[in-house]
Protein backbone atom coordinates (compact mmCIF):
# COMPACT_ATOMS: atom_id res chain seq x y z
CA UNK A 1 0.00 0.00 0.00
CA UNK A 2 1.17 3.64 -0.86
CA UNK A 3 1.70 6.06 1.62
CA UNK A 4 0.53 9.37 0.51
CA UNK A 5 1.29 12.99 2.44
CA UNK A 6 -1.56 14.62 4.19
CA UNK A 7 -1.45 18.25 4.24
CA UNK A 8 -2.86 20.22 7.80
CA UNK A 9 -5.91 21.20 5.72
CA UNK A 10 -6.92 16.98 4.93
CA UNK A 11 -5.67 15.28 1.83
CA UNK A 12 -7.44 16.08 -1.49
CA UNK A 13 -6.95 12.48 -2.95
CA UNK A 14 -9.06 9.44 -2.20
CA UNK A 15 -8.08 6.98 0.72
CA UNK A 16 -8.79 4.01 1.20
CA UNK A 17 -8.92 4.60 5.08
CA UNK A 18 -11.24 7.90 6.78
CA UNK A 19 -12.38 8.39 9.63
CA UNK A 20 -14.60 10.84 10.52
CA UNK A 21 -15.57 12.41 14.79
CA UNK A 22 -18.55 14.32 13.88
CA UNK A 23 -18.44 18.35 16.44
CA UNK A 24 -21.68 18.25 18.55
CA UNK A 25 -22.63 19.72 21.89
CA UNK A 26 -20.97 20.97 23.66
CA UNK A 27 -17.81 21.23 21.25
CA UNK A 28 -20.14 21.81 18.19
CA UNK A 29 -18.65 24.10 15.04
CA UNK A 30 -20.38 27.53 14.38
CA UNK A 31 -23.68 27.32 12.42
CA UNK A 32 -23.65 23.71 13.35
CA UNK A 33 -27.14 22.12 15.23
CA UNK A 34 -26.24 20.39 18.66
CA UNK A 35 -28.21 17.06 19.07
CA UNK A 36 -30.93 17.57 21.39
CA UNK A 37 -29.21 14.69 23.88
CA UNK A 38 -26.03 16.65 23.82
CA UNK A 39 -27.82 20.04 24.96
CA UNK A 40 -30.18 18.05 27.51
CA UNK A 41 -27.05 16.51 28.98
CA UNK A 42 -25.29 19.66 29.55
CA UNK A 43 -28.68 21.12 31.11
CA UNK A 44 -29.14 18.18 33.17
CA UNK A 45 -25.80 18.20 34.81
CA UNK A 46 -25.44 21.73 35.32
CA UNK A 47 -28.97 21.97 37.42
CA UNK A 48 -27.75 18.87 39.26
CA UNK A 49 -24.65 19.67 40.29
CA UNK A 50 -24.22 23.85 39.77
CA UNK A 51 -27.77 25.08 41.28
CA UNK A 52 -27.74 27.64 43.91
CA UNK A 53 -29.65 25.40 46.35
CA UNK A 54 -26.51 23.47 47.48
CA UNK A 55 -28.49 20.09 48.10
CA UNK A 56 -26.80 17.13 46.48
CA UNK A 57 -28.51 14.98 44.36
CA UNK A 58 -30.40 11.57 45.62
CA UNK A 59 -27.14 8.77 45.33
CA UNK A 60 -28.70 6.53 42.58
CA UNK A 61 -29.19 10.03 40.68
CA UNK A 62 -25.85 11.26 41.51
CA UNK A 63 -23.91 7.85 40.24
CA UNK A 64 -25.61 8.23 37.03
CA UNK A 65 -24.76 11.58 36.69
CA UNK A 66 -21.34 11.42 37.28
CA UNK A 67 -20.97 8.38 34.73
CA UNK A 68 -22.22 10.87 32.01
CA UNK A 69 -19.86 13.52 33.08
CA UNK A 70 -16.72 11.56 33.11
CA UNK A 71 -17.57 10.97 29.75
CA UNK A 72 -18.27 14.49 28.62
CA UNK A 73 -15.31 15.77 30.65
CA UNK A 74 -13.02 13.37 29.58
CA UNK A 75 -10.45 14.95 31.84
CA UNK A 76 -9.21 15.62 28.77
CA UNK A 77 -8.85 18.02 25.35
CA UNK A 78 -11.99 16.83 23.76
CA UNK A 79 -11.66 18.79 20.40
CA UNK A 80 -13.35 17.35 17.78
CA UNK A 81 -13.08 17.95 14.32
CA UNK A 82 -15.17 17.44 10.81
CA UNK A 83 -13.38 14.01 8.90
CA UNK A 84 -10.37 13.97 7.58
CA UNK A 85 -8.26 11.29 5.02
CA UNK A 86 -6.19 8.69 7.06
CA UNK A 87 -3.83 6.74 5.38
CA UNK A 88 -1.94 3.76 6.54
CA UNK A 89 1.01 1.72 5.54
CA UNK A 90 1.68 -1.74 6.88
CA UNK A 91 4.77 -2.12 9.30
CA UNK A 92 7.10 -3.51 7.65
CA UNK A 93 6.50 -1.10 4.80
CA UNK A 94 8.89 1.94 5.97
CA UNK A 95 8.23 4.27 3.57
CA UNK A 96 10.18 7.23 3.87
CA UNK A 97 8.19 10.37 4.32
CA UNK A 98 8.62 13.66 3.27
CA UNK A 99 7.99 16.79 5.91
CA UNK A 100 4.57 17.70 6.80
CA UNK A 101 1.70 15.48 8.63
CA UNK A 102 1.37 11.78 8.10
CA UNK A 103 -1.19 9.56 9.68
CA UNK A 104 0.05 5.78 10.00
CA UNK A 105 -1.26 2.84 11.25
CA UNK A 106 0.93 -0.58 13.02
CA UNK A 107 0.09 -3.38 14.01
CA UNK A 108 0.59 -4.11 17.76
CA UNK A 109 -0.80 -7.90 19.22
CA UNK A 110 -3.70 -8.13 17.33
CA UNK A 111 -4.71 -4.48 17.21
CA UNK A 112 -4.21 -1.76 14.48
CA UNK A 113 -3.01 0.88 16.09
CA UNK A 114 -2.88 4.21 14.74
CA UNK A 115 -0.94 8.09 14.86
CA UNK A 116 0.20 11.11 13.36
CA UNK A 117 3.77 12.42 13.40
CA UNK A 118 4.36 15.87 12.02
CA UNK A 119 7.94 15.81 10.02
CA UNK A 120 9.37 19.37 10.15
CA UNK A 121 10.13 21.43 7.33
CA UNK A 122 13.49 21.81 8.09
CA UNK A 123 13.96 17.58 7.99
CA UNK A 124 16.72 16.29 5.84
CA UNK A 125 16.36 12.97 6.04
CA UNK A 126 19.93 12.89 7.25
CA UNK A 127 20.04 14.96 10.36
CA UNK A 128 19.21 13.30 13.03
CA UNK A 129 16.65 15.54 15.07
CA UNK A 130 14.50 15.08 18.22
CA UNK A 131 11.00 13.14 19.25
CA UNK A 132 8.17 14.36 21.80
CA UNK A 133 5.45 12.03 21.61
CA UNK A 134 1.98 13.46 22.87
CA UNK A 135 -0.87 11.55 24.67
CA UNK A 136 -4.02 13.43 24.53
CA UNK A 137 -6.84 12.82 27.25
CA UNK A 138 -9.50 10.54 27.71
CA UNK A 139 -12.17 11.00 25.23
CA UNK A 140 -9.65 12.95 23.19
CA UNK A 141 -8.16 12.33 19.83
CA UNK A 142 -4.63 12.79 18.59
CA UNK A 143 -5.39 15.15 15.91
CA UNK A 144 -7.54 17.38 18.98
CA UNK A 145 -4.12 17.49 20.59
CA UNK A 146 -2.44 18.43 17.84
CA UNK A 147 -4.41 21.59 17.23
CA UNK A 148 -4.96 22.96 20.91
CA UNK A 149 -1.42 22.26 22.53
CA UNK A 150 0.47 23.59 19.40
CA UNK A 151 3.36 21.08 19.03
CA UNK A 152 3.31 20.75 15.52
CA UNK A 153 4.25 24.35 14.91
CA UNK A 154 6.61 23.67 17.67
CA UNK A 155 8.47 20.94 15.66
CA UNK A 156 8.57 23.39 12.52
CA UNK A 157 10.35 26.06 14.74
CA UNK A 158 12.57 24.41 16.47
CA UNK A 159 13.23 21.38 14.39
CA UNK A 160 12.21 18.24 15.93
CA UNK A 161 9.69 15.52 15.21
CA UNK A 162 6.24 15.29 17.00
CA UNK A 163 4.17 12.37 17.04
CA UNK A 164 0.30 12.08 18.47
CA UNK A 165 -0.70 8.42 18.64
CA UNK A 166 -4.56 7.44 19.46
CA UNK A 167 -5.84 5.46 22.02
CA UNK A 168 -8.36 2.45 21.94
CA UNK A 169 -12.06 3.12 22.58
CA UNK A 170 -14.39 0.15 24.04
CA UNK A 171 -16.01 -0.58 20.33
CA UNK A 172 -12.68 0.09 17.73
CA UNK A 173 -15.16 -1.25 15.10
CA UNK A 174 -17.39 2.49 15.37
CA UNK A 175 -15.52 5.90 15.27
CA UNK A 176 -14.20 7.58 18.26
CA UNK A 177 -16.82 9.80 19.99
CA UNK A 178 -16.50 11.74 23.28
CA UNK A 179 -20.20 10.79 24.52
CA UNK A 180 -20.23 6.84 23.90
CA UNK A 181 -17.31 5.82 22.83
CA UNK A 182 -14.34 7.24 24.22
CA UNK A 183 -10.66 6.58 23.73
CA UNK A 184 -8.71 6.00 26.91
CA UNK A 185 -5.12 5.19 27.87
CA UNK A 186 -4.02 2.41 30.06
CA UNK A 187 -2.31 4.98 32.24
CA UNK A 188 -1.97 2.20 35.56
CA UNK A 189 -5.37 3.31 37.24
CA UNK A 190 -7.24 0.02 35.91
CA UNK A 191 -9.93 2.57 34.60
CA UNK A 192 -12.43 2.30 32.02
CA UNK A 193 -12.02 -0.55 29.22
CA UNK A 194 -8.38 0.14 28.69
CA UNK A 195 -7.59 -1.16 32.08
CA UNK A 196 -9.86 -3.80 32.53
CA UNK A 197 -9.05 -5.23 28.96
CA UNK A 198 -4.99 -4.42 30.03
CA UNK A 199 -4.61 -2.83 26.54
CA UNK A 200 -0.84 -2.51 26.08
CA UNK A 201 -0.24 0.69 25.43
CA UNK A 202 3.64 0.64 26.85
CA UNK A 203 3.87 -1.84 23.90
CA UNK A 204 2.25 0.08 21.27
CA UNK A 205 4.36 3.34 22.38
CA UNK A 206 7.40 0.92 21.98
CA UNK A 207 6.55 0.06 18.77
CA UNK A 208 5.74 4.09 17.61
CA UNK A 209 9.63 4.51 18.73
CA UNK A 210 10.25 1.53 16.53
CA UNK A 211 8.22 2.32 13.72
CA UNK A 212 9.42 5.92 13.49
CA UNK A 213 13.10 4.53 13.82
CA UNK A 214 12.97 2.87 10.50
CA UNK A 215 11.57 5.85 8.81
CA UNK A 216 13.02 8.60 9.84
CA UNK A 217 16.82 10.20 11.36
CA UNK A 218 16.09 10.19 14.73
CA UNK A 219 17.79 10.93 17.81
CA UNK A 220 17.49 7.95 20.69
CA UNK A 221 18.65 10.06 22.96
CA UNK A 222 16.30 13.06 22.66
CA UNK A 223 13.37 10.83 22.84
CA UNK A 224 10.63 12.74 25.36
CA UNK A 225 6.70 12.07 26.22
CA UNK A 226 4.42 14.32 27.36
CA UNK A 227 0.77 14.40 27.91
CA UNK A 228 -2.50 15.82 28.94
CA UNK A 229 -4.45 14.57 31.98
CA UNK A 230 -5.34 10.84 31.48
CA UNK A 231 -2.26 11.33 29.11
CA UNK A 232 -0.49 12.90 31.23
CA UNK A 233 -0.57 9.96 33.46
CA UNK A 234 0.24 7.65 30.67
CA UNK A 235 3.30 9.76 30.66
CA UNK A 236 4.27 8.83 33.81
CA UNK A 237 3.79 5.41 33.31
CA UNK A 238 5.97 5.38 29.81
CA UNK A 239 8.64 7.54 32.21
CA UNK A 240 8.84 4.78 34.49
CA UNK A 241 8.40 1.54 32.11
CA UNK A 242 10.82 2.94 29.07
CA UNK A 243 12.90 4.69 30.97
CA UNK A 244 15.58 3.23 28.89
CA UNK A 245 13.93 4.94 25.36
CA UNK A 246 12.50 7.89 27.24
CA UNK A 247 15.01 10.83 28.27
CA UNK A 248 12.56 13.18 30.11
CA UNK A 249 8.44 13.58 30.42
CA UNK A 250 6.46 16.25 30.64
CA UNK A 251 2.76 15.33 32.26
CA UNK A 252 0.16 18.24 32.57
CA UNK A 253 -2.84 17.65 34.59
CA UNK A 254 -2.30 14.13 35.55
CA UNK A 255 -1.67 11.64 38.10
CA UNK A 256 0.86 8.98 38.46
CA UNK A 257 -1.22 5.70 39.19
CA UNK A 258 1.79 3.34 39.15
CA UNK A 259 2.48 1.68 42.29
CA UNK A 260 5.57 0.54 44.19
CA UNK A 261 7.79 0.37 41.08
CA UNK A 262 10.41 2.83 39.77
CA UNK A 263 12.43 3.49 36.43
CA UNK A 264 15.41 1.81 35.59
CA UNK A 265 17.02 4.98 35.32
CA UNK A 266 16.24 8.51 36.84
CA UNK A 267 14.30 10.40 34.12
CA UNK A 268 13.72 13.99 34.17
CA UNK A 269 10.37 15.57 34.64
CA UNK A 270 8.96 19.04 34.31
CA UNK A 271 5.02 18.74 36.02
CA UNK A 272 2.51 21.46 35.39
CA UNK A 273 -0.35 21.71 36.88
CA UNK A 274 -3.51 24.34 37.64
CA UNK A 275 -4.08 25.39 40.98
CA UNK A 276 -7.89 25.75 40.78
CA UNK A 277 -8.36 22.26 38.50
CA UNK A 278 -12.08 21.08 39.45
CA UNK A 279 -11.22 17.49 37.69
CA UNK A 280 -7.62 16.64 38.85
CA UNK A 281 -7.07 18.91 42.50
CA UNK A 282 -3.91 20.48 43.19
CA UNK A 283 -4.06 19.80 46.98
CA UNK A 284 -7.33 17.96 47.70
CA UNK A 285 -8.02 14.09 47.44
CA UNK A 286 -11.54 13.30 45.37
CA UNK A 287 -13.17 9.52 45.29
CA UNK A 288 -13.24 7.84 42.51
CA UNK A 289 -15.49 4.81 41.03
CA UNK A 290 -15.29 2.00 40.95
CA UNK A 291 -13.85 2.75 44.79
CA UNK A 292 -11.10 4.27 46.03
CA UNK A 293 -9.52 7.86 45.92
CA UNK A 294 -7.90 10.12 43.76
CA UNK A 295 -5.06 11.34 44.95
CA UNK A 296 -4.36 15.40 44.80
CA UNK A 297 -1.88 16.22 42.32
CA UNK A 298 0.70 17.37 44.46
CA UNK A 299 1.38 13.57 45.72
CA UNK A 300 1.83 12.25 42.42
CA UNK A 301 4.87 14.91 41.84
CA UNK A 302 6.47 13.91 45.94
CA UNK A 303 5.81 10.37 44.33
CA UNK A 304 8.45 10.92 41.79
CA UNK A 305 10.90 12.77 43.51
CA UNK A 306 11.32 10.35 46.35
CA UNK A 307 11.39 7.27 43.45
CA UNK A 308 14.27 9.20 41.73
CA UNK A 309 15.91 10.66 45.32
CA UNK A 310 15.48 14.04 45.14
CA UNK A 311 15.71 16.64 47.58
CA UNK A 312 12.16 17.04 49.53
CA UNK A 313 12.96 20.61 50.01
CA UNK A 314 12.61 22.62 46.82
CA UNK A 315 13.96 25.93 45.63
CA UNK A 316 11.70 28.55 44.53
CA UNK A 317 13.02 29.27 40.55
CA UNK A 318 10.43 31.36 39.68
CA UNK A 319 7.59 33.43 41.30
CA UNK A 320 6.23 35.67 38.65
CA UNK A 321 2.88 36.50 37.09
CA UNK A 322 0.81 33.95 38.92
CA UNK A 323 3.44 31.31 37.79
CA UNK A 324 5.42 29.47 40.41
CA UNK A 325 8.13 26.64 39.48
CA UNK A 326 10.00 24.54 42.03
CA UNK A 327 12.60 23.18 41.57
CA UNK A 328 13.02 19.92 43.57
CA UNK A 329 17.00 18.51 42.49
CA UNK A 330 19.24 17.60 42.71
CA UNK A 331 18.60 14.00 42.42
CA UNK A 332 19.85 10.69 41.21
CA UNK A 333 21.57 10.47 37.79
CA UNK A 334 21.56 14.20 37.21
CA UNK A 335 18.07 14.18 37.08
CA UNK A 336 15.72 17.37 37.70
CA UNK A 337 11.91 17.69 38.55
CA UNK A 338 10.79 21.02 38.11
CA UNK A 339 6.92 21.57 39.47
CA UNK A 340 5.22 24.48 38.02
CA UNK A 341 1.89 25.87 39.28
CA UNK A 342 -0.21 28.19 37.22
CA UNK A 343 -2.61 30.75 39.24
CA UNK A 344 -6.49 30.43 38.56
CA UNK A 345 -5.61 27.78 35.98
CA UNK A 346 -8.54 25.21 35.68
CA UNK A 347 -8.35 22.11 33.69
CA UNK A 348 -6.61 23.15 30.61
CA UNK A 349 -3.58 22.61 28.42
CA UNK A 350 -1.90 26.32 29.54
CA UNK A 351 -1.66 28.84 26.86
CA UNK A 352 -3.32 26.19 23.96
CA UNK A 353 -7.05 26.27 22.60
CA UNK A 354 -9.62 24.89 25.28
CA UNK A 355 -13.41 24.01 23.90
CA UNK A 356 -14.71 23.00 27.04
CA UNK A 357 -17.10 25.30 28.98
CA UNK A 358 -15.49 26.88 32.36
CA UNK A 359 -18.21 25.36 34.49
CA UNK A 360 -16.93 21.65 33.51
CA UNK A 361 -13.03 22.72 34.00
CA UNK A 362 -12.15 26.29 35.25
CA UNK A 363 -10.26 28.79 33.57
CA UNK A 364 -7.79 28.85 30.92
CA UNK A 365 -4.58 31.11 30.85
CA UNK A 366 -1.67 32.21 28.60
CA UNK A 367 0.23 32.91 31.89
CA UNK A 368 2.70 30.56 30.77
CA UNK A 369 2.23 28.60 27.32
CA UNK A 370 3.42 24.59 28.35
CA UNK A 371 4.05 24.10 25.06
CA UNK A 372 7.52 26.09 25.07
CA UNK A 373 8.27 25.55 28.65
CA UNK A 374 8.25 22.06 27.99
CA UNK A 375 10.62 22.03 25.05
CA UNK A 376 12.75 24.53 26.81
CA UNK A 377 13.04 21.65 29.38
CA UNK A 378 13.23 18.58 27.25
CA UNK A 379 16.35 20.31 25.65
CA UNK A 380 17.94 21.09 28.52
CA UNK A 381 17.42 17.10 29.43
CA UNK A 382 18.87 14.71 26.35
CA UNK A 383 19.06 10.80 27.81
CA UNK A 384 23.19 10.46 29.18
Amino acid sequence: MECRFISPGGAGAASPHWYSIPSYGLFATPGRRRPARYTRLAREVAGRYDAPTGKTPRRGVAIKLKEKVSILLGFALLAVSPGHPSTACPADEKTKLGPGEQALTIRVGDLDRSYIVHVPRSYDGKTRLPLVIMFHGTGGTARGAMRQTGWAAKADEAGFFAAFPEATRPDQARPARFRGNPQIWNDGSGRAHAGRRNIDDVAFTNSLMDDLEARFAIDPRRIYVTGFSNGASMAFRLGIELSDRIAAIGPVAGHLWMKNQRPARSVSLAFIAGAEDPVNPLDEARARRPGGEKQPLRQSLLSWTKMIGCSLRPKVARDENGVKALDYGPCDGKAEVVFYIIEGMGHTWPGGKNRLPEWMVGKTTDKLNATDVLWEFFQGHPMS
